[in-house]
């Protein structure tokens, strides 16, 4: 098995768009108010630019497109970015892929120069949860003001 972790360029843009709707929906994230509904998701090579502050990367499985994970500012909170859409496809689990993802995020989170990284996820995706508990992510009481995903009932922080 050949795994990669890329830059989303822009062959990986419909591919990427069905990993991160059919994985919301195997999770309930369906409609406004949950990150695959973004306008993003349908280009998100179009989205992320590392000179903006922002990463997305994409895992590969013998050339597949299995999922992917990025940063990017977090609103107009200086010195916060956010992990952003880390979705992988239920064949490609249990494999390191999420960790990797994760930590070549905050790695690039550390290297921009922020200070902290923000999530919002479901607490049904309990897999997800400890992996960020394991990076070192931090539970919050509530949503930092500006979250566009008020259907998420987790929210995290991690200090870089």
């Amino acid at each position: 098995m050949d795994v990669q972790v890329v830059k989303v360029a822009a062959e990986h843009d419909d591919a990427l768009c069905d990993v991160i709707k059919t994985v919301g929906a195997e999770y309930g994230a369906i409609g406004d108010g949950f990150g695959p509904s973004d306008p993003e998701v349908l280009a998100m090579s179009q989205h992320y630019h590392e000179e903006e502050g922002s990463l997305y990367l994409v895992a590969l499985v013998d050339g597949e497109v299995v999922g992917g994970g990025g940063i990017a500012p977090f609103g107009e909170h200086v010195g916060v970015c956010e992990l952003k859409k880390l979705f992988l496809l239920p064949k490609s689990r249990g494999y390191g892929l999420g960790k990797k993802l994760t930590e070549q995020c905050l790695a690039f989170a550390k290297q921009t120069g922020y200070q902290s990284c923000y999530l919002d996820t479901l607490s049904s995706m309990s897999a997800a949860i400890k992996l960020y508990e394991l990076a070192g992510f931090e539970h919050l009481s509530k949503p930092f003001p500006g979250t566009l995903h008020n259907g998420c009932d987790v929210w995290m922080l991690k200090t870089l």
